[in-house]
C-alpha cells in the first residue's frame, strides 16, 4: 500500500472514531491557517543553498552535513516527532525504501525537535536504521523556513491528547517544523524539495529515486 493511502485511511479513522469533532474543527483550522499563510511557499526550494548543519544523534554523537554530504547525496526529512502517527508511518516507509536509496548513493537522515530519548524510541519502536538528529527548538528548521508556532488553542488541544510538546522536545517554544522531503547534492544544492503544512500529506519516497540517479549520472559523467 503507498504511503498516503495509509495515511488517508489514518486520518479517517482519527477523524470518525478518534476525535471528538470539536478538536477535529480546531486542527482543520489550524491546518487552513497555516496554509494560507503562505510559510510553505517561503521554505527552501530546488536550486537552493542548503544550510549546513552539526546536530547530536540520539547517543549525543555530533553528525556534521559536511561529513555526511562528502559521502554523496543526502535525503533529508523534517518530522514531528514520535507522538505524531503520521510521522511514525512516514518514518516507516522510508525504512522500506532506505535500500534503494542507499543503493543510489545517498544517505537518509530524519531530523526532529524532540529530545534524544524520543528519537531512540522513534527508532526502536519504527525499527529504523538510519539515523535520527536533534533539533532542539528548531533552529535548523528555522533556517529551511520550517518552523511554525501552534497558536494557543491548538496547544491546549494537544495537551488534552496526551502531546504536551514542552515534555516532548525539552523546549517550551512550542514549535514544529512542517513535515519535509529534501534531497540536497555533494555540493550543498537542495535537488529536491517538498513541504506541506498539512502534516496528513506525505510524498511518497520512491519519489526521490529519479533526482539520487540523476545525481550519479552527473558524477559518473563528470
Amino acid at each position: 500500500m503507498l504511503l498516503q493511502a495509509r495515511l488517508d485511511a489514518l486520518k479517517a479513522n482519527f477523524e470518525k472514531n478518534l476525535a471528538p469533532p470539536e478538536v477535529v474543527a480546531a486542527i482543520h483550522r489550524a491546518l487552513d491557517d497555516l496554509a494560507a499563510s503562505g510559510a510553505a511557499d517561503r521554505a527552501l526550494k530546488a536550486g537552493d543553498r542548503a544550510p549546513s548543519f552539526a546536530l547530536p544523534d540520539p547517543d549525543g554523537k555530533i553528525v556534521s552535513s559536511d561529513d555526511l554530504l562528502a559521502r554523496g547525496p543526502l535525503v533529508l526529512t523534517f518530522y514531528r516527532g514520535a507522538w505524531c502517527p503520521y510521522c511514525s508511518l512516514d518514518l516507516q516507509a522510508l525504512e522500506e525504501a532506505r535500500m534503494e536509496i542507499e543503493a543510489r548513493g545517498a544517505t537518509l537522515v530524519a531530523i526532529s525537535p524532540q529530545t534524544a530519548a524520543n528519537s531512540r524510541k522513534a527508532q526502536t519502536q519504527n525499527k529504523l536504521g538510519f539515523l535520527i538528529l536533534g533539533d532542539k527548538g528548531g533552529a535548523l528548521s528555522e533556517k529551511f523556513g520550517l518552523r511554525w508556532a501552534f497558536p494557543d488553542y491548538l496547544r491546549e488541544i494537544h495537551k488534552k491528547l496526551g502531546v504536551d510538546l514542552a515534555v516532548f522536545n525539552g523546549d517550551d517554544s512550542w514549535t514544529l517544523p512542517m513535515p519535509a522531503r529534501y534531497v540536497i547534492a555533494p555540493d550543498g544544492t537542495i535537488a529536491y524539495a517538498e513541504v506541506n503544512p498539512d502534516y496528513t500529506r506525505r510524498p511518497e519516497p520512491s519519489e526521490v529515486f529519479p533526482v539520487l540517479e540523476a545525481l550519479k549520472a552527473r558524477r559518473t559523467a563528470a
